[in-house]
């Protein structure tokens, strides 16, 4: 029973890195509410009517969108079920994690004392199981209340400023490389002696509902030399995603995933049985989770190297670290390495060597990316393919000797500091794409994006090399990137103005890309994909993320049919 516990646990490991993974390349996102709103024309407006004159546009290209019934709905169609998704996906990772944080040295051997005290104070097995209720209600309340803290401090707008900021983005790599060291042994992460000791005695000395519930805060602040780095993980995770509710919707999951282990055991003891013993296999989990850590702190480090321009840590960089990251801890699983905690292995399990495999084999699997290959699992995850400094082969996103290429200017605006998709030819000044669009009397692609949005590098990465959908985008539309996140380039004083919707003035592209976006197209999550004409209206309905390569090819082709029709 104890090896199948044991296999359990490595599955769950192997879920939430899976879990991780995927959900950084598919879910960490800046999806916000949409607010969008009708006026007498039946034209969609955010803010003021001096917003959208003042985003300086040429006369004969500012038009407001038309709010039509099927704008409506596919906006609708865009925003709502990202958000819904975001906020699941917080849950799931949440709850994985809250499981995690159960198999941690600090709290699975106290499950055992816990329910035989619960079990001995109430003189009864009724009365033990609704104190262990309480116990379980107590766990989830206090850390959704953390996370609601989160929400009320920062709110959804900072969250989604911060997610796109260097400087939080550098900051959240230190802290993540400290709880890595920390799960490694080199020190642990604890709160105030005093005020642990303080919470301990008003549980010793509470009776009642109060005496229940400092258990429970006992039981997380003992603890938080384990879970701290988890839970710091988690909050890192949920503010990066900019939704107001994803930080209390984490640690819902989080504590959910906690509590159950101590109320089923108290209802049904056959379950405190069947779980394993406790042993070194503990402290091997710890430090899974601190390789994991370190590689996941490599994301946000890569995100403030494109928000600052640094230009150092590249693809190669990214992929030789997480290489030798993961080699290392297969090579750990099997007992190559040990660390001060480490309990002597005298051989090697099944489970671990299963592990072991899966590590390496993953590792070996990112080799070909150094010359190229696509590594698709790290989509979104890893710095972007123009970052990659060496390409044995450009695949399907080539386009060498195209007539786009070569009637396409050989410098453009801002190209100094912003760089096209591996493969595309791109404008990144609205006005510059604009007048091209009208000289090859070609649809214009607006590519609303970010350098922190995952979800945008996703697309560039997995769906643009398409073959079909790389030949629509470059031969049949003027495609201009505008980037919301891009703080270093600062605009004309002709363009700036102050925007209802940023409380604040565009004064650099990012924030005037980003009003653009908010004002005349009532979005604000990216990536957004508006095909218009030349005056930018939209062709067809605006869309986000399309993950399949069909379905975003049949949504361009869409727009180019609507420009041609209209232009007969």
């Amino acid at each position: 029973m104890k090896k199948l516990s044991f296999v359990a646990l490595l599955i769950l490991l192997l879920t939430s890195v899976s879990m991780n993974y995927t959900y950084a390349a598919s879910s960490i996102q800046k999806d916000t509410t949409t607010v969008q709103e009708a006026d007498d024309d039946g034209f969609i407006t955010i803010g003021s009517a001096a917003d959208s004159a003042a985003n300086n546009i040429k006369a004969d290209t500012v038009k407001k969108a038309p709010a039509t019934a099927d704008t409506a709905n596919a906006m609708a169609t865009v925003t709502a079920p990202n958000k819904e998704q975001t906020l699941w996906h917080t849950f799931i990772e949440g709850l994985l994690g809250g499981f995690l944080a159960f198999l941690m040295p600090c709290i699975f051997p106290m499950v055992p004392l816990t329910v035989s005290y619960f079990t001995k104070r109430a003189g009864s097995k009724q009365k033990g199981i609704g104190q262990a209720l309480i116990y379980g209600l107590s766990i989830i309340v206090i850390y959704v209340v953390l996370g609601l803290l989160i929400t009320i401090l920062f709110g959804s707008s900072k969250l989604n400023e911060l997610s796109s900021s260097g400087i939080f983005n550098i900051l959240f790599f230190l802290l993540l490389v400290v709880f890595a060291v920390s799960f490694f042994g080199a020190f642990e992460i604890t709160l105030p002696s005093s005020f642990v000791n303080k919470i301990d005695q008003k549980a010793d000395n509470s009776k009642g509902l109060g005496g229940i519930f400092f258990m429970a805060a006992s039981l997380a602040l003992v603890s938080f030399s384990c879970t701290g780095p988890i839970i710091g993980t988690l909050l890192v995770q949920a503010s990066a995603k900019g939704e107001v509710l994803a930080p209390a919707m984490g640690m819902f999951g989080f504590a959910l995933a906690l509590a159950l282990p101590f109320t089923l055991s108290a209802i049904f003891p056959g379950f405190l049985n069947s779980m394993p013993k406790s042993g070194g296999w503990l402290n091997s989990v710890k430090v899974c989770l601190g390789f994991l850590e370190l590689a996941l702190a490599l994301k946000f480090l890569s995100a403030a190297d494109l928000v600052w321009h640094w230009g150092w840590f590249d693809r190669e960089v990214f992929l030789v670290l997480w290489i030798v990251i993961f080699a290392m801890m297969g090579f750990y699983l099997l007992g190559k390495l040990k660390f001060s905690h480490d309990s002597t292995l005298n051989y090697i399990s099944v489970p671990r060597l299963l592990l072991a495999i899966v590590s390496i084999s993953f590792a070996v699997y990112m080799v070909p990316g150094l010359w190229g290959a696509p590594v698709k699992v790290l989509s979104g995850l890893a710095p972007p393919m123009h970052t990659q400094d060496f390409i044995l082969s450009s695949g399907g996103s080539s386009s060498s000797g195209s007539q786009a290429s070569l009637d396409f200017p050989k410098k453009v605006k801002h190209d100094e500091v912003l760089h096209p998709p591996h493969g595309f030819n791109v404008f990144f000044d609205l006005d510059e794409g604009i007048e091209f669009a009208k000289k090859v009397n070609k649809p214009i692609m607006l590519d609303f994006t970010g350098h922190t949005c995952v979800n945008c590098r996703r697309m560039e990465d997995d769906v643009w090399i398409d073959q079909e959908v790389g030949k629509i985008i470059k031969e049949k539309y003027v495609l201009i990137q505008l980037y919301v996140d891009e703080r270093s380039i600062k605009m004309p004083a002709e363009k700036v103005h102050s925007s209802n919707y940023l409380k604040g003035e565009t004064d650099d592209l990012g924030r005037w890309n980003q009003d653009l976006q908010a004002t005349k197209y009532g979005a604000n999550s990216q990536p957004y994909y508006v095909l218009v004409d030349h005056q930018l209206n939209p062709l067809v309905p605006a869309q986000g993320a399309i993950f399949n390569a069909k379905e975003y090819a049949a949504f361009l082709q869409s727009g180019v049919d609507k420009f041609n029709s209209a232009n007969e």
